[in-house]
């Protein structure tokens, strides 16, 4: 074990600028996870009424800080995307590399060990150092914070890096058992596998069971308000892998059989060969593009009610802790907007790393590379278009149902605004991916095409 540490510890030391960025998004994921686990640890540790000096006595009661951690937690889902991709950037060097310690004598056990203690070490890099940040504020926070906040933060401080490990053996698996596939760069197209069917069709039956569970007992829907939303969540991300997978593929054979453009016929077969490449990154905008319809209208009617009993003074508690509700709950879907952003830049500068040599073929057989960089753009805006407006269409569905159930309480506007919401994600879509044109001039030099 100390063998493999200490050479996880060295190939760390000897990456390249390219491996370092990696490295880095890698530590800044595992640091948002870790204050993230943090910060619900903490709350979940707190038991009845406890008056928390910040949130507008949002987080005093118990069920308020059990639904403010059900959304901290949603939050993880967009930070576990991020650091599967960011565990891809430099994939190729890797790959090469693990591959070599492979043909040298390396069993795969070890292997596979080797490249998980690099991952971990870069996320323990930046789970520490938040840890080390959320002790300091748990104590000018609380005075006598319970004994299971502090065994929690050493639990999350501990259990990230662990977590990151393993997305990395995962993400590098074929290394180990097809070594010299990856020294040749073989990548074959493969769907989703049999494990994530099966937790699809699992999360399928678990949101079903919620839905029939209030009509055959007479326990409410909202008793499985935090569950089913998790549920919800989950189940809406594994649908969008497989609607977007599948879409990419067939706008790819179709738009490849009817265009005549060189751009979107570049755009079309890369769709046509590999339509699964940015599925799970699209599955994240799309899941943060329905949140934030949906969201933005419910709140635009909620406050209009809001404001219709304020001025009644018919208000439980005071307006501004139900407006720090809605705020916070804004702020946290416009970090899972950012992350997932983020990781669609990452994913799109890796696949032009992957195939620098192919491009650079294109270039020398004569391919402007004004084309090239319509093409390389068109690869994220043909498959994602229509999913977003579908899921800005689902979004404004729900604002829409909101609506409907409070049009007898209060005249609440109808909500336009959610329309805009996936115009807004679209495009922030296109300058993520536009991010990783000036590595276009970079791979398009003859001198790549002495390793192909």
């Amino acid at each position: 074990m100390r063998t493999d540490l200490r050479l996880a510890w060295l190939l760390t030391r000897g990456s390249d600028r390219r491996e370092w960025w990696r490295v880095a998004l890698t530590a800044l994921g595992a640091a948002l996870a870790t204050g993230i686990g943090c910060t619900v640890v903490v709350l979940t540790s707190l038991d009845g009424y406890y008056s928390v000096p910040m949130g507008s006595g949002l987080l005093d009661s118990a069920g308020d800080r059990s639904n403010v951690s059900v959304a901290l937690g949603l939050l993880l889902i967009p930070v576990l995307g991020f650091l599967g991709q960011c565990a891809r950037i430099g994939a190729v060097h890797r790959d090469r590399r693990l591959a070599a310690l492979r043909l040298t004598g390396a069993t795969p056990w070890q292997t596979r060990r080797i490249a998980a203690l690099e991952s971990g070490l870069a996320c323990l890099a930046g789970s520490l150092p938040a840890a080390a940040v959320a002790v300091p504020l748990l104590l000018r926070l609380w005075r006598h914070p319970a004994p299971a906040a502090w065994a929690g933060i050493a639990v999350v401080a501990v259990a990230v890096p662990a977590l990151g490990a393993a997305v990395s053996a995962l993400t590098l698996r074929r290394v180990v058992a097809s070594p010299l596939g990856r020294v040749r760069r073989t990548r074959p197209t493969r769907a989703p596998g049999r494990l994530f069917r099966t937790v699809t069709c699992l999360l399928a039956a678990t949101t079903l069971f919620i839905l029939v569970a209030p009509v055959l007992s007479d326990s409410p829907l909202f008793d499985f308000g935090p569950v089913a939303v998790f549920v919800l969540a989950l189940l809406l991300s594994c649908t969008a892998v497989w609607l977007t997978g599948s879409s990419s593929r067939q706008l790819g054979e179709g738009l490849a059989a009817r265009t005549r453009r060189p751009a979107v016929l570049i755009a079309a077969e890369r769709l046509r060969e590999d339509p699964w490449a940015a599925a799970r990154t699209h599955a994240g905008v799309l899941l943060v593009t329905i949140l934030a319809s949906g969201f933005t209208g419910v709140r635009q009617v909620l406050l209009a009610e809001l404001h219709t009993k304020s001025g009644e003074g018919s208000l439980a508690a005071p307006l501004s802790y139900y407006t720090t509700g809605l705020d916070l709950t804004a702020a946290a879907i416009l970090v899972g907007l950012a992350l997932v952003l983020t990781a669609l830049a990452v994913g799109t500068v890796e696949s032009l790393a992957t195939r620098r040599r192919g491009l650079a073929a294109q270039a020398a057989a004569g391919v402007p590379r004004a084309v090239l960089a319509r093409a390389l753009l068109l690869e994220t805006a043909l498959p994602l278009a229509p999913a977003v407006a579908v899921a800005g269409v689902g979004g404004f569905g729900i604002g829409a149902w909101y609506a409907s159930l409070t049009s007898d309480t209060v005249a609440a506007p109808t909500p336009y605004l959610p329309l805009l919401i996936p115009v807004a994600v679209y495009a922030a879509c296109l300058l993520a991916a536009a991010t990783s044109l000036p590595l276009l001039r970079r791979s398009l030099r003859p001198a790549e095409l002495r390793y192909a």
